[in-house]
């Protein structure tokens, strides 16, 4: 199998589209041969979607059932062997609660969903709420193919409207059937009415909505969606105004960290976070100090006058070797200090007086950890896995790998 290990070559390069012109036949038969590497392997299952050949079924859902193969693999397989009749007595056995291993749980739950199985429902509304695109993904298509198959009543019959991830998929039906959802925007739970507002359609429902939602926060989750619909900003302004500028109250955070903060993290908060943020970011001006490599020639001149021979600036993710972040690393005298992008905001843990006196005088604010400890209320931030506030510090010396 020789043209498979050159079309998947080590790191970059891989030719898929060549790897589906392959035979079918020989294909299956290097995914079924566990001596070849998983990830190529992997990339064969994926080049097998809609022509796997039938004589090799068996032996491909044999990989699929062996617990000690590589969960990559057997994910794949079931994205494309999922419809297999033969395989939901494998699916429903109480050991499949079992299966911990990376992906296996949601590629179950979608493989019970295109087989029809209805007792899978409540399992995948949850994983359709999931904050994660991938566990998202699994489970509205899982539901979707109950859907299909079934139709919409008998899956919703199967879910209440306590749980919000119940409530979600409600939605999603609604939508589907171009229902009127702006309702949904009074949600108690902001996971639901952000879903809505990105599914809520027609300015003039929104328009009309506005008049009568029962709470200021549904209100701003319609601006936010008519925002969405038309890009006027001076229609949403008008709205912010109307409303009188409602805003998330976060004491100690004065005019100028609010503004560096909400213009950079606003626009792509996770969807728990109040509204009001996502709101004053459209109707208020981002800070117009942006030049970011006066900044730094201002702070690296400053250390330099002081006689602390500041070294060349390095954006925080090449600093790391990885990730990208809102700081760069500006070394000086064998310490190092943080300079972020979203103004001339300035730290260090192990602060030399001397480097925080030069940068203050230079025009630099100095976050010290009084400062950087606030914790921005209700704005939520990805940040390694998570999804909650974060506090000035982390938010102005951001870095994610």
């Amino acid at each position: 199998m020789q043209d498979i290990d050159t079309l998947l070559p080590l790191g970059r390069g891989k030719d898929t589209a060549a790897l589906r012109e392959l035979d079918a036949d020989a294909l299956a038969r290097y995914v079924a041969d566990p001596a070849n590497a998983w990830w190529r392997r992997r990339h064969c299952v994926q080049a097998l979607d809609g022509r796997v050949p039938e004589p090799c079924v068996p032996e491909l859902v044999a990989r699929v059932r062996d617990t000690g193969e590589t969960a990559e693999v057997r994910v794949a397989l079931l994205d494309v062997l999922g419809d297999r009749t033969e395989l939901l007595p494998w699916l429903l056995h109480e050991e499949r609660r079992a299966e911990k291993r990376y992906g296996m749980a949601e590629a179950i739950l979608k493989a019970r969903g295109r087989l029809g199985d209805l007792s899978a429902t409540e399992e995948l509304a949850t994983l359709a709420a999931s904050p994660w695109s991938r566990a998202r993904d699994a489970g509205r298509a899982g539901l979707d193919a109950l859907v299909s198959r079934h139709g919409p009543a008998a899956v919703l019959a199967g879910l209440g409207d306590t749980r919000p991830e119940d409530r979600m998929f409600r939605i999603r039906m609604r939508a589907r059937n171009d229902e009127d959802i702006t309702d949904a925007l009074a949600d108690p739970d902001r996971a639901v009415a952000h879903l809505a507002q990105s599914l809520a359609d027609g300015p003039d429902r929104l328009r009309a909505y506005l008049a009568e939602a029962p709470t200021t926060e549904a209100k701003l989750w319609a601006a936010y969606a008519l925002h969405r619909l038309t890009e006027d900003g001076d229609e949403t302004r008008e709205i912010y105004e109307s409303l009188g500028r409602p805003r998330v109250e976060v004491p100690g955070l004065d005019e100028d960290l609010r503004a560096a903060i909400v213009h950079e993290y606003a626009p792509g908060c996770r969807r728990q976070s109040d509204p009001r943020w996502r709101v004053e970011t459209l109707a208020t001006d981002p800070p117009t100090d942006t030049d970011m490599d006066d900044r730094l020639r201002r702070a690296t001149a400053a250390l330099a006058a002081a006689g602390l021979a500041p070294g060349t600036p390095v954006p925080i993710g090449d600093h790391n070797g990885q990730g990208d972040g809102t700081y760069y690393v500006v070394p000086y005298d064998g310490k190092q200090l943080g300079v972020s992008t979203l103004g001339p905001f300035a730290t260090a843990h192990d602060a030399d007086p001397a480097a925080r006196r030069a940068l203050e005088a230079a025009g630099f604010r100095w976050i010290d950890e009084a400062t950087g400890s606030i914790v921005v209320t209700d704005l939520c931030v990805y940040y390694f896995g998570g999804r909650e506030p974060l506090d000035v510090s982390t938010l102005l010396f951001y870095w994610q790998d």
